[in-house]
């Protein structure tokens, strides 16, 4: 992304080569307009299945290759946008056995059919590649291929792209909307060497005396930044789990000289992980494309039914509590944050890489949910309220939209301490559970927004929450209740950026005595019996709030 210029007269020239974010003062390149817009040019044509069958040359860190688009038309169509890296060349790209021509701008592909393809028609194309695709520096953060090697020094090879973007590889529609419905992932590497990918492996194919074809199916909508492979000489181990739908397959691939680790932990943390998850979430999403846990040279990430993992074979993150509680350091973060995110994240998909919070907050809360079904309700609230030394509060945790931009990092313990938040005030734990499942089954396999999930708790809840939600996901500012107590009256009133702020919160009135209050921006008086100021005290451990006493 380019750097960001306060917005001034001089700029305004610049209208024609940038586009604006919804911050005033803030102006994004061309490039992060059209990978990051929803343009006509993307949304005239919806992604129904994907074949994408590469060869990766390991010695020289070079991909070959093509992908098959197949398509269903939204509108008359004649033009289209997909996505690939201006670092890699296009070769071709055929269509019903004619080559078409194509622009590149930027790392976008603007493709030309010979005729108009009529709305609601079916169509396909075929792009033929090849490069040296990105190398990530500091993965997952950084994007890109990790090549690396085992104890014995043999190949290891993953790649991680969130964020950094799937056509750092692959060409594709580059756009977290439009989830392709199926795929097949066929990967070709040198004999000796395994490849893990998405979804059930259907077939081993020997290409040469050289080389060994993989071709794993993901039979479920998929979105592009999960579609991965990891590459190398792999022990395999599976398990099952009887869950909500059944028996679930639980295949694990990882490095020969870790079996023993492996097996050690990955039995300690994944059946606990999936009697947490799907009582609270819902069934796996994923049941027919079954659970991978798969070791690669990086931390890890949520690679949909292939999540990759590089913890360690530690509790904790890295062998610390990111909660500084302790509780953190009873189970594996990597499995359990990473295979969080296939109920939010992999199955509940924000549409805009802006809403990421919608991924990073549930899943982080989950994160609580885990320790609260391993060590007590407290015990949950606890490991969350740790969270938040970690919360800068310097920007909004959503993002600027059209623009491929996320918003703060705060989205993870921010986002978890809001939703902890949410459940405070509507205090009912059977409601807030089917809530959660709910979310998964209304917005499960598809893409959604901010708002949508708003609307959902807000409506299900009975409850006006949506100045809650603008307060902690669109300013930085924390609610202050500033209250003042005068014998036996207590006056209140919460501060916040939100003009209409309002929100029940818990306090204590006396030693042995806690009630609700109802708050807005207009302070309020209340006569209380028994109210005594030494003992006074708002919950700010379940509530993630500040407080403030006036004289």
């Amino acid at each position: 992304m380019l750097k960001k210029y306060a917005l001034t007269a001089v700029l305004l020239c610049l209208i024609t080569t940038v586009s604006f974010s919804q911050k005033l003062g803030v102006i994004y390149s061309r490039a992060d307009t059209l990978r990051g817009t929803l343009s006509d040019l993307r949304s005239s044509y919806d992604i129904k299945y994907y074949h994408l069958n590469i060869k990766l040359d390991i010695e020289n860190k070079f991909i070959s290759g093509s992908n098959l688009f197949k398509f269903k038309a939204t509108t008359d169509l004649k033009r289209i946008q997909f996505d690939l890296f201006a670092n890699l060349q296009i070769e071709k790209i055929s269509y019903h056995g004619q080559e078409l021509p194509f622009k590149r701008e930027f790392n976008a592909v603007f493709l030309d059919f010979p005729s108009t393809i009529k709305k609601d028609s079916q169509d396909e194309f075929t792009v033929f590649y090849s490069g040296n695709p990105s190398i990530a520096v500091r993965p997952p953060w950084d994007g890109g291929f990790t090549f690396s090697k085992d104890m014995q020094g043999k190949p290891w090879v993953s790649v991680s792209c969130q964020g950094f973007g799937a056509s750092s590889w692959w060409p594709t529609k580059d756009h977290q909307s439009d989830e392709v419905d199926s795929m097949m992932i066929s990967i070709t590497v040198p004999k000796g060497l395994m490849d893990v990918s998405n979804g059930r492996l259907r077939s081993i194919q020997n290409v040469d005396s050289n080389h060994t074809r993989f071709n794993w199916f993901v039979s479920y909508p998929i979105n592009n930044y999960n579609v991965s492979l990891n590459v190398a000489d792999y022990a395999h181990f599976d398990d099952s789990y009887a869950g909500e739908n059944g028996k679930l397959s639980l295949d694990y691939y990882v490095l020969k000289e870790n079996l023993e680790k492996a097996k050690k932990q990955f039995n300690a943390n994944v059946k606990p992980m999936f009697n947490v998850f799907e009582n609270w979430f819902g069934a796996y999403p994923f049941y027919r494309d079954g659970y991978k846990l798969i070791e690669t040279p990086y931390l890890g990430m949520e690679h949909q039914s292939a999540v990759a993992y590089g913890n360690k074979y530690l509790n904790g993150y890295m062998g610390r509590d990111l909660s500084g509680t302790g509780l953190g350091l009873t189970w594996d973060y990597i499995i359990i944050h990473e295979s969080g995110h296939e109920w939010f994240g992999n199955n509940v998909t924000s549409k805009d890489i802006a809403d990421m919070w919608v991924h990073e907050g549930f899943t982080t809360y989950s994160e609580g949910l885990f320790v609260e079904c391993q060590a007590g309700k407290e015990a949950g609230a606890k490991y969350l309220h740790g969270l938040r030394k970690n919360i800068g509060n310097k920007r909004p945790v959503i993002g600027p939209y059209n623009v491929n931009q996320e918003g703060s990092g705060d989205m993870y313990p921010k986002g978890a301490n809001l939703l902890q938040t949410v459940r405070a005030v509507i205090n009912n734990d059977d409601k807030w559970l089917s809530i959660l499942r709910g979310i998964n089954a209304t917005y499960g396999l598809k893409t959604c927004t901010t708002q949508e999930i708003e609307a959902y708790i807000s409506k299900q809840s009975n409850l006006k929450l949506g100045p809650v939600f603008d307060q902690y996901l669109r300013h930085t500012a924390i609610p202050v209740l500033e209250y003042s107590i005068s014998g036996d009256k207590l006056s209140y009133r919460w501060v916040a950026d939100v003009a209409d702020f309002a929100m029940p919160i818990d306090v204590q009135i006396s030693a042995n005595k806690s009630m609700r209050i109802y708050p807005s921006t207009k302070t309020k008086t209340l006569s209380i019996k028994g109210l005594d100021a030494a003992s006074f005290k708002v919950d700010d451990f379940h509530f993630y709030v500040f407080s403030k006493k006036i004289n």
